[in-house]
């Protein structure tokens, strides 16, 4: 670079002198060409003077981000560390449920004609009653597994019963959109099937589900379901149970009942979404499956229906949400109807009747509700819900389908529903529900107030 310097002066130099030069012209000509020479040589040595420095600079800044970088790798190694060995304590939640109930009707004469009620299908306590308070306790086993149990207090026949409600893990690290649950859980049949009763929006479950299931469907097994890499949302899956729980009923040693289940959802704009789901429930090897029965005057114990054959069951489900600028804290609107349609093919027997009555039986039940929800300020809500259902049963001897409730008496059970619910904070809700029940020929006006508060840390509802 100096060479390149020194010559471009040079040039210079003699662009400005005569051909023909004088000894006194040389002695000026070197003096400014050693003029121009010391000039650059300054020059060029304050530049290099300055890349130096900046290059020291340079590499200070870079220890210093090493420095920097290598704290913050130790602080989220500790933090890391810590939150690790945190995930062994779980998180515990306590759901307090309470209510006052009033009905016009005897609660104990409570039937659903068509439909040979089992499980927790009843109206529940009359007056104040414990209602269905849980205690649950979950957290992240390792990076690999969730796990989560449920505890349910609730009065029954007078008495404080408990119940393992829920015992399951749940994988969360397998990736590509798939996830396995095993243990005890509440089935993805339907929409509402899934979710505890304390994330209902009615203080009881709709009447189909109180015919088919006792309220929900529940059982030991294994699911697995597979969440599509697609723009909308799609989830596919299984569940393979040992259908030892009502409506399967019975003991297995291997698989008594499975379920398959479709869903499909997104989003419209920021304000509105939607869910569409289909799914199937089956058991073809039930062996005794039983329900309330009815007692005799004069005999010691109830005769009760007992139903051994096959069963399927058939559901479609949709619901709408609609928040304004995608924000339900304030207001939001919730719609959702679902339909299920039941098919059995067995024989029903009259346990204790003397001599065994028993007859073929071919059912045909079906059933649906629609209710819509509506948070119109942040504190309150107010929901109205409509069920009906219809059957269509049949076999060789009328009298003892009639004796097991399968006779549906030339009546169409409906219902009428509305709440309003008062929501302090997202721990605390008072709810105001009545109903028109007409499931039955005498209509029974049902009145509930309810109390709900969570206690400790508590996971986010599904959609």
């Amino acid at each position: 670079m100096r060479t390149t310097l020194l010559a471009a002066g040079v040039a210079l130099a003699f662009s400005y002198s005569h051909p023909v030069l004088a000894d006194s012209d040389l002695s000026s000509l070197k003096q400014q060409l050693d003029q121009i020479k010391q000039h650059y040589e300054q020059r060029i040595q304050a530049l290099e003077n300055r890349l130096e420095a900046a290059e020291k600079k340079a590499t200070h800044a870079n220890s210093k981000v090493k420095q920097i970088e290598e704290t913050v790798t130790k602080s989220s190694t500790s933090k890391s560390a810590f939150k690790t060995q945190n995930s062994f304590n779980p998180a515990i939640s306590l759901i307090l449920d309470g209510r006052y109930a009033s009905f016009s009707n005897n609660p104990e004469e409570y039937e659903l004609p068509g439909f040979a009620l089992g499980g927790e299908s009843g109206l529940g306590e009359e007056g104040f009653s414990l209602g269905h308070t849980e205690l649950v306790a979950s957290a992240n086993i390792d990076d690999k597994f969730y796990g989560q149990a449920s505890l349910a207090l609730h009065d029954h026949e007078g008495s404080t019963e408990v119940e393992l409600e829920e015992a399951f893990i749940q994988t969360i690290g397998l990736g590509n959109g798939v996830t396995v649950k095993g243990g005890r859980f509440f089935s993805a049949m339907g929409y509402l099937n899934e979710q505890h009763e304390h994330a209902w929006d009615f203080a009881d479950a709709p009447l189909i589900y109180r015919g088919l299931f006792g309220n929900q469907l529940r059982d030991d097994g294994l699911q697995v379901s597979y969440i599509a890499p697609t723009d909308t949302f799609l989830q596919l899956g299984a569940e393979a149970f040992k259908g030892s729980s009502f409506p399967a009923g019975g003991e297995s040693d291997n698989v008594g009942a499975w379920t398959a289940f479709a869903n499909i959802g997104g989003d419209i704009g920021v304000e509105h979404s939607w869910l569409f789901g289909l799914s199937h429930w089956q058991a073809n090897d039930i062996d005794g499956r039983t329900s309330g029965g009815h007692a005799h005057e004069g005999e010691d114990e109830e005769e009760t229906p007992s139903f051994s054959g096959k069963s399927k069951i058939n559901a479609v489900d949709f619901v709408y949400k609609w928040a304004p600028n995608g924000n339900p804290s304030q207001q939001n609107f919730k719609f959702q109807v679902e339909y299920f349609d039941r098919r059995e093919d067995g024989v029903i027997t009259m346990l204790n009747s003397d001599p065994l009555e028993a007859t073929r039986y071919d059912g045909e039940q079906n059933g649906w509700y629609a209710q819509a929800v509506h948070q119109f300020k942040p504190q309150w809500r107010v929901g109205l819900r409509y069920d009906q259902l219809d059957s269509n049963n049949s076999g060789a001897d009328t009298d003892i389908l009639e004796e097991a409730g399968l006779d549906n008496e030339g009546h169409t059970p409906k219902r009428y529903s509305a709440m309003v619910e008062w929501l302090p904070s997202e721990f605390s809700r008072i709810r105001l529900q009545f109903n028109r029940d007409q499931s039955y020929e005498d209509t029974d006006n049902q009145l509930f107030l309810q109390y709900t508060h969570s206690l400790g840390s508590h996971g986010a509802h599904q959609y």
